[in-house]
C-alpha cells in the first residue's frame, strides 16, 4: 500500500508541476476599450463648448448627422426653446412665392422703392439670388404682401413650420422679424430635413431653385447651404438673436445645422458663422 500510494502521489504531484500557468494580472494583455458613441458625443460636444467660450458668445447648435443619426448638440434646453425666425424664414417665403407664382422665377427683379434702408446694398434693384445672398428685407417684404395673408397662413400650416402662427393681416410683411411667429432650433433642424429629402409640399422644381440659391459655399470636397437670421434688431426690450441655420454635403453624407446665439455687439454676426465652421472642424468636416 506504501509503494502504490507513492506512486500516486508522485504522479498526481508530477501533473501538478506540468499545468500551464495562468497569467498573472501584472502579466495578462488586456485589449483597448473603444469608445462608445455616447463618449465620442460627449467629447465631441465639450469641444463644441470650447468653442462658444472662445469666440465669447452664448447660445446653442445642433448638428445632426442623417446617416449615422447622431446628433451633436450645445445647449440642449435653449435648442427646445423657440425664437423669432428672422430671415432664416426667407427659406420658406422663397419656397411659397414660387410655388404661388408670385414672382415667375429666381431671376425675376423687383424695382427698387427709392427708401434708403440700413445695409447699402439692399438699396438696389434685386432678384431672389442676390436678395436672399444679401438678406435684403424690402425684397422679401414684397413677395408675402403678394402671396397675402390667408395663403401664407395656409402654406405655414401645411408645412408645420415653427408656431404657425403668423398673426393678423396687418403683419404680413413683418411676422418673421418682429410677430408672433416662434421656432426651435430643434424645429429648424426637422424643416431642413424635410427640405434637403424634398418631403415639403412644393414641386420639385421650386424645391430645387431654393435648394440652389442657399449654396454658401462650394468645394471639391463639399457643398455648404445655408441662411442667417438676426432678429429683434431696433426692439430695446426685445433681446437680439442670431441664427445660422443650413446643411453640409460631404460625400454621400448631410450634416444638418441650426446655430442660434444672443446677438450683444456687431462682432457677433460674423461669430455664427465661425462657431459653425469650428465645431464642423472638430468632426473633421472642414
Amino acid at each position: 500500500m506504501d509503494r502504490a500510494y507513492r506512486w500516486f502521489f508522485g504522479l498526481a504531484v508530477s501533473g501538478l508541476v506540468a499545468m500551464p500557468m495562468l497569467p498573472t494580472a501584472a502579466q495578462s494583455s488586456v485589449e483597448p476599450i473603444a469608445p462608445t458613441i455616447a463618449q465620442q458625443t460627449a467629447s465631441l460636444e465639450a469641444q463644441f463648448a470650447q468653442h462658444f467660450q472662445a469666440l465669447g458668445v452664448e447660445g446653442a447648435i445642433i448638428i445632426h448627422d442623417v446617416n449615422q443619426n447622431v446628433t451633436y448638440e450645445h445647449n440642449r434646453e435653449r435648442n427646445r426653446q423657440a425664437f423669432l425666425p428672422a430671415s432664416t424664414f426667407k427659406i420658406l417665403n422663397s419656397l411659397i412665392a414660387l410655388e404661388t407664382g408670385v414672382i415667375p422665377n429666381d431671376l425675376a427683379i423687383l424695382t427698387w422703392d427709392g427708401v434708403e434702408r440700413m445695409v447699402p446694398a439692399w438699396n438696389q434693384d434685386q432678384n431672389m439670388r442676390t436678395a436672399f445672398s444679401l438678406s435684403a428685407v424690402w425684397f422679401y417684404q414684397v413677395l408675402a404682401r403678394r402671396v397675402g395673408h390667408d395663403r401664407m397662413q395656409q402654406w405655414v400650416s401645411e408645412v408645420g413650420y415653427g408656431n404657425q402662427t403668423i398673426g393678423s393681416p396687418d403683419a404680413i410683411d413683418s411676422f418673421w422679424l418682429e410677430g408672433d411667429l416662434r421656432i426651435t432650433p430643434q424645429q429648424q433642424i426637422e424643416f431642413l430635413q424635410r427640405l434637403h429629402r424634398n418631403e415639403l409640399p412644393f414641386s420639385e422644381a421650386t424645391i430645387a431653385t431654393v435648394k440652389d440659391i442657399m449654396i454658401a459655399e462650394r468645394t471639391p470636397d463639399y457643398t455648404l447651404r445655408a441662411k442667417t437670421g438676426w432678429a429683434g434688431l431696433g426692439e430695446a426690450d426685445q433681446p437680439q438673436i442670431g441664427w445660422y441655420v443650413g446643411y453640409l454635403e460631404r460625400g454621400d453624407n448631410v450634416y444638418l445645422f441650426a446655430t442660434n446665439i444672443d446677438m450683444r455687439q456687431d462682432s457677433d454676426g460674423p461669430a455664427r458663422l465661425e462657431l459653425t465652421r469650428r465645431c464642423f472642424a472638430s468632426l473633421n468636416l472642414l
